[in-house]
């Protein structure tokens, strides 16, 4: 753990918090596992804690195998129980799990002193309140700085993962990634399709000169949109020069839509368009063949109620979001310098059968074992900063009436120069 003289001063010093459990080393020594905090809203069946706490308890399938966690879970604290349906307590008797009714108290484990050595916030799920721009309030924000409070009191902290976007607030997003630098501790956050598999497994070259992104994707907003801008950005984000951030949103629905891509600056948006919807699994067919020649106007009849980002970046790059009644998300990018267009699938490969797996959450899972283990982060919170800020922005055109949005205060500079973070296994 970090004395409370260094944390203070803000030292860059290695975190290593209190162990029980030791493992053998294989040279007659032991070491200690690390125990994590499990903080979740609700468990359901494939809600996003189930899925998590199964695979930090269980394990996970890995390379051609079964993965046993590479930690232990030393407390859970979850908030809400459903009238039907609820696991919360099933899983707790099942890994026979320390239950806790507060999150100090899962942190601390009723010590004065940190007792974990990482924390996994999973505020997705439940019955919380709804704004009128239909934002749902989860307590990301306050269960964050009540951790952050914990790590003040004590002098001691460790890595954090955030599942999904930070805040519906864009200053309460700011702060929390403030916090991290402030104290110094390693914050990981957002979403699986940036780390899933990718048909066919490509990354985007470290200072590519690339001149535009889209995502065709599916869901609402203020929810799976942060999916679909998560796709885009882990592509765009390594573009030449890297991120600067974005000057604005305009957010669309319907007729809208169209209206905007028929304009003639839109030419290259329609051609990334075109060849992120032949990347999809799941293009409207009848007799089980796409309905007609895959093209922009094809696109235009049957992705009939598409709600659309169109972004603009800071440096004039563009990101164009596209929400169609298809089921997988599908990336494509335009190079500059040659005009050759990039794109994959990014797979999702969703729960069939009644079962309660969905392996695309099997990477993450992944990376947030190595982020307690190894006290690093496998690419920067600012990818989740600048696209909670990108789904705020939509939110706040549509509501609006598609006006838009402009965004001086999202000047999120940034590099990605990591190994690619995806599974290609």
């Amino acid at each position: 753990m970090i004395p409370r003289r260094t944390f203070l001063a803000g030292s860059a010093a290695a975190v290593a918090c209190a162990h029980t459990k030791l493992i053998p080393t294989g040279l007659g020594a032991t070491e200690a596992r690390k125990r994590i905090a499990f903080l979740g809203t609700v468990v359901f069946q494939h809600s996003h804690a189930q899925h998590f706490l199964d695979r930090h308890c269980m394990g996970y399938t890995w390379a051609g195998q079964w993965q046993a966690p590479r930690f232990d879970v030393a407390s859970v604290y979850i908030e809400q129980e459903q009238k039907q349906g609820d696991l919360a307590q099933q899983r707790i008797d099942k890994y026979k799990l320390n239950r806790v009714t507060s999150i100090a108290e899962a942190l601390t484990l009723g010590t004065s002193k940190l007792a974990v050595d990482g924390v996994v916030l999973i505020g997705e799920h439940g019955d919380y309140p709804t704004n009128e721009k239909g934002q749902r309030r989860y307590p990301r924000y306050d269960w964050f700085k009540q951790i952050v409070k914990v790590f003040e009191q004590t002098g001691q902290s460790c890595p954090v993962f955030n599942d999904k976007h930070l805040s519906t607030v864009w200053s309460e997003c700011r702060e929390m990634v403030e916090d991290s630098k402030r104290l110094k501790f390693p914050f990981l956050a957002g979403s699986s399709l940036p780390v899933t598999w990718r048909f066919p497994a490509i990354d985007m070259p470290i200072d590519t000169p690339l001149k535009e992104s889209v995502c065709v994707g599916y869901g609402g907003v203020d929810s799976y949109d942060f999916h679909a801008l998560e796709t885009a950005q882990c592509m765009s984000e390594r573009r030449r020069g890297g991120e600067v951030g974005i000057a604005s949103v305009t957010a669309l629905q319907g007729d809208a839509v169209w209206a905007e891509m028929d304009k003639s600056t839109r030419e290259d948006t329609r051609k990334l368009f075109v060849a992120a919807m032949t990347r999809s699994h799941n293009l409207p067919v009848e007799g089980g063949f796409p309905t007609g020649p895959v093209s922009y106007e094809w696109g235009k009849k049957v992705m009939s109620g598409t709600t659309a980002y169109f972004i603009e970046h800071l440096d004039g790059f563009r990101t164009t979001m596209f929400l169609c009644p298809i089921r997988d998300f599908n990336y494509a990018g335009l190079r500059s310098d040659n005009g050759q267009i990039v794109s994959c699938q990014m797979y999702l490969p969703m729960p069939t059968h009644g079962s309660t797996t969905a392996d695309f959450f099997n990477p993450l899972a992944r990376h947030i074992e190595t982020l307690i283990l190894e006290g690093k982060t496998p690419y920067p919170v600012e990818r989740t900063l600048l696209t909670s800020g990108m789904v705020i922005g939509g939110v706040e055109s549509l509501a609006a009436g598609g006006a838009t949005y402009r965004t001086p205060q999202m000047q999120v500079v940034y590099r990605n120069e990591n190994p690619a973070a995806f599974w290609r296994e």
